[in-house]
């Protein structure tokens, strides 16, 4: 098994593994985004055990020591298992992430210390690029998550929002809510609540270019109206779960 290697923006990389064996016969897809500035990031460690062939795609691109930035979504083995394997190979590297996260994991879990990001707070990379993290606390689930905004790009790197399986396409401007709409269908991976729309609306808002998938393909077109849509079948999920409660039981 090994990780396939797309540029899906300047100086964006989607190194993705395919699993099979995942929600067969389609598969699912575990992508990390290898943005190559002066100071490289990489948005999802994987697996522990994914380490060693994110390690390989990695060093196809820059070699593993130099990289200086290691960001995720929320701390799930998928999104930062091999965390400390990369603090082990790049002696400069830094977890960075928002309060939440360090404060409830990182500041115990991480080999070193992470850098906390309040909500806002911007990392310049160089070489064109910079990142913006958000804070978007439970979205999709995850009560420290947020999602880092690549300005020069215009790409949302969004962790686990518009989650759908299959291999496929590294770049698409089709469709991705309905996807996403039938992974959760499967799933029930989001932890659905009142504040959920809002949150993604406040997304929608950065008008992204790209989204940046980590389960699926990355898209291409209007990030901003996409969000929205998804927003809106977040909203109806809600509003049908609370309708539900408020029945009288039956009798």
């Amino acid at each position: 098994m090994e990780a396939n290697i797309d540029e899906i923006a300047e100086g964006i990389y989607r190194l993705s593994v395919h699993v099979p064996d995942i929600a067969p016969p389609t598969g699912f897809t575990f992508n990390h985004f290898l943005l190559r500035g002066e100071e490289p990031l990489l948005f999802h460690t994987g697996l522990r055990r994914m380490f060693p062939i994110v390690r390989d795609a990695v060093a196809r691109l820059i070699p593993p020591d130099t990289l200086r930035w290691i960001a995720f979504g929320h701390y799930e083995a998928d999104e930062c298992g091999a965390m400390n394997e990369w603090l082990a190979v790049a002696a400069q590297a830094q977890v960075a992430h928002g309060q939440t996260g360090c404060m409830v994991s990182l500041n115990d879990m991480a080999d070193r210390p992470p850098r906390v990001l309040e909500d806002g707070a911007r990392i310049d990379l160089g070489r064109g690029l910079s990142v913006r993290y958000v804070d978007t606390p439970h979205i999709p689930h995850g009560w420290d998550a947020g999602v880092l905004m690549e300005e020069g790009t215009g790409t949302l790197l969004c962790g686990d929002l518009f989650t759908q399986l299959g291999g496929g396409a590294a770049l698409t401007t089709g469709d991705i809510v309905g996807p996403a709409i039938a992974a959760e269908d499967l799933f029930h991976f989001s932890s659905l609540h009142p504040g959920m729309g809002a949150t993604i609306r406040r997304l929608a808002g950065l008008a992204p270019d790209r989204l940046a998938l980590m389960h699926g393909p990355a898209f291409e077109g209007d990030g901003a109206s996409a969000l929205r849509a998804l927003a809106d079948d977040y909203e109806r999920r809600i509003a049908a779960t609370v309708a539900g409660l408020a029945r009288p039981a039956a009798t």
